[in-house]
């Protein structure tokens, strides 16, 4: 398998999943999750997928702050969204932070005697100052973020280059043009860790 050397340059995030520790998936239930993974899980790598990523890895920082010494605890966290599941890229964005977290809605996990259970942790259509809240469970602690990568525009070759693409006038050397210029973006992106106290903000944070 092969793709873009910068995926394993992203920071992943640490997590400690009780259910996974519990059914010995994991030992002590520590595990990573890479942006490469929420690309498989999304099937592309774009502005998007990069935003929902980061979204998750500062709003989980904000959560559980390093000096508490606690990693963030999978399966114990609520997502929130803003807009309806149909709006725009509302799904994509709420699929890879629900993926981090270990939150699903109706149809996830129910559970093992009462505990572990993974369902109704996703809620859609939330008044709220931002796109995204995660709620910490255990202490009802949350944080209200958003996502904007205007900071980082993408070059102005790519629009003409992706209408080509798509309508297969495009030539093979056009089309690696193309993508390399799209994931040159994405590179930058998640790779400008100075830059993210200002395409992400954190409207709130309150317990």
């Amino acid at each position: 398998m092969r793709y873009p050397d910068f995926f394993d340059k992203v920071p992943a995030i640490m997590l400690q999943d009780p259910l996974s520790d519990f059914l010995g998936a994991f030992e002590a239930g520590e595990l990573e999750i890479s942006y490469l993974e929420c690309v498989k899980l999304a099937g592309h790598s774009c502005p998007t997928v990069a935003g929902a990523y980061l979204m998750a890895l500062k709003g989980l920082e904000a959560l559980y702050p390093k000096e508490e010494g606690v990693l963030p605890q999978r399966g114990h966290i609520h997502v929130a969204m803003r807009d309806a599941e149909t709006d725009g890229v509302t799904g994509v964005v709420c699929n890879v932070i629900s993926f981090i977290v270990g939150a699903n809605g109706k149809s996830g996990f129910k559970g093992i005697g009462g505990h572990f259970s993974r369902d109704n942790l996703v809620a859609y259509g939330v008044p709220m100052n931002g796109e995204v809240t995660l709620t910490r469970l255990a202490t009802g602690q949350r944080v209200v973020l958003s996502y904007d990568t205007s900071i980082i525009p993408g070059d102005p070759a790519m629009k003409p280059l992706m209408a080509k693409s798509l309508q297969g006038s495009a030539s093979e050397e056009e089309k690696a043009h193309f993508k390399r210029l799209w994931q040159g973006r994405v590179e930058r992106i998640l790779l400008s860790p100075g830059l993210w106290d200002q395409m992400i903000t954190i409207h709130e944070t309150k317990e």
